[in-house]
């Protein structure tokens, strides 16, 4: 029989979830199903592992080409930094255990297994409203934070409308919201005396409503999703931000995803060169090297609206690299070789020394 879960104080289930995950026929489980579905069929074919409480550790056994089990796996580390406890409990978001995070697990799967890289899906609120700015410097951020992702080692996946920087949907009362997660914490935590603005608050920023808002196809009514009506609103912003108006815009955040994804097919670095993270403390740069053979590529990333000059103990040796990409414009009141403009990020590409 199951074990009961702990109950944490005021609430009326225990999480069980110690008791299923990770259970101990798992590797077993999977190798027989790798074996018997997989296993001496032709074509490109892969197996991902949503795995909520999987550690570093487990995912090397899980991915490790040599054993047959996964080809990556979905954890969720990365995705807890901005809160403790409760997903409701919200703290702010501090950059350096985001690098910590997904750094650790570039290298812990460096030698055997492969990361999947993402910032969104449908159960985790937009990424430029979560770690950028859906506001005044909206592309900027967005184009950022795609190109840090994009740069590092792994498979990137793009979460619906996140290539068009879709953001978060600032719901004015409970009666808007489906998700029946927020709509449980709502009534629970108002009836356990928590001001119902504060509550609406956290399920703004953090609710998974913002995932499933309808796909903004066009500025028409209902986004261009249904001439019906959706099950959810549509976010009131997609009459600017929409498929069609960024197809025609080569600036577009959609345009820019497309030059990530293309350089990802074109230069081994981005697929197949080694990762090490620098600057793990700077509260502001997302700062990394890529490289292959003796080609060696700097990425850096600008988590802010203020122009930043990145010191790096090279940075003079990169003054004549060649730049690869760059996500917006150059920093207007400074000529060093690795100056950040808004929300910016830059991807150089160098001959490495041996």
């Amino acid at each position: 029989p199951l074990t009961d879960g702990r109950r944490r104080g005021g609430e009326r289930f225990g999480d069980g979830r110690r008791f299923v995950f990770s259970g101990p026929r798992i590797h077993e489980y999977l190798q027989e199903m790798h074996r018997e579905v997989f296993a001496g069929r032709t074509g490109q074919l892969l197996a991902v592992g949503e795995m909520p409480g999987c550690t570093l550790e487990d995912a090397c056994l899980y991915t490790d080409p040599a054993r047959g089990e996964l080809d990556m796996v979905f954890q969720f580390e990365h995705v807890t930094i901005d809160h403790r406890g409760s997903k409701w409990d919200l703290v702010p978001f501090d950059l350096r255990l985001l690098k910590a995070s997904l750094g650790r697990w570039q290298v812990g799967l460096a030698d055997n297994g492969w990361n999947s890289l993402y910032w969104s899906n449908h159960d985790q609120p937009r990424v430029v409203s979560r770690f950028g700015d859906d506001g005044e410097h909206r592309t900027a951020a967005a184009k950022m934070l795609a190109t840090v992702l994009h740069l590092h080692r792994g498979t990137p996946y793009v979460y619906q409308g996140e290539e068009l920087g879709m953001a978060n949907v600032a719901f004015s009362t409970i009666s808007d919201f489906r998700d029946i997660e927020s709509l449980n914490h709502y009534a629970a935590a108002t009836s356990a005396g928590e001001h119902p603005e504060r509550v609406l608050a956290a399920i703004r920023a953090t609710g998974r409503d913002n995932a499933r808002t309808p796909m903004q196809w066009d500025a028409t009514a209902n986004a261009g999703f249904t001439t019906g009506e959706p099950w959810i609103a549509v976010n009131p912003d997609h009459v600017t931000v929409n498929a069609a108006a960024q197809l025609v815009d080569r600036e577009s955040i959609f345009h820019h995803y497309r030059r990530l994804i293309e350089l990802r097919h074109t230069d081994p670095v981005v697929a197949e060169g080694d990762f090490t993270m620098l600057l793990p403390d700077h509260p502001r740069v997302y700062a990394f090297t890529r490289r292959h053979d003796d080609v060696e590529l700097l990425v850096l990333g600008n988590f802010g609206p203020d122009e930043m000059v990145v010191d790096l103990p090279e940075a003079a040796a990169w003054a004549d690299a060649e730049l690869v990409i760059r996500s917006g414009g150059r920093a207007t009141n400074c000529s060093a070789p690795l100056a950040l403009g808004c929300w910016e990020a830059m991807v150089l590409r160098r001959r490495s020394r041996p």
